[in-house]
């Protein structure tokens, strides 16, 4: 297992920026595949994006792609969402997962550990 602790959630307004830090410790960060989600209260947990355990390969959500950048840096065990453009139907609580995989995955139950969260407030 893997522990991950999520940090740089805030509040903002429309169009503003926010970086995520998720830091991971436990295990060998870098046999992981990544993930981060989200969810607005009343919600069910959205995809945001995804890498590979080499960060070679991403996926984006469609409501997503173009304005976030997930990243990661093994040497340091830590995953990154930079989000960009942000908009108020970003706000939600941001979660980054890990699964025990190399591949990319885009569900949930794909995931097998996850941080504690981190909210993100897009005012208007």
């Amino acid at each position: 297992q893997v522990q991950l602790v999520e940090s740089g959630g805030g509040l903002v307004q429309a169009g503003g920026s926010l970086r995520l830090s998720c830091a991971a410790s436990g295990r060998t960060f870098s046999s992981y595949a990544m993930g981060w989600f989200r969810q607005a209260p009343g919600k069910e947990r959205e995809f945001v994006a995804a890498i590979s355990w080499s960060g070679g390969s991403t996926d984006y959500a469609d409501s997503v792609k173009g304005r976030f950048t997930i990243s990661r840096d093994n040497a340091k065990s830590t995953l990154y969402l930079q989000m960009n453009s942000l908009k108020p139907v970003d706000t939600a609580v941001y979660y980054c997962a890990a699964r025990s995989g190399m591949l990319v995955a885009t569900r949930p139950k794909d995931f097998t550990s996850w941080g504690q969260g981190t909210q993100v407030t897009v005012s208007s």
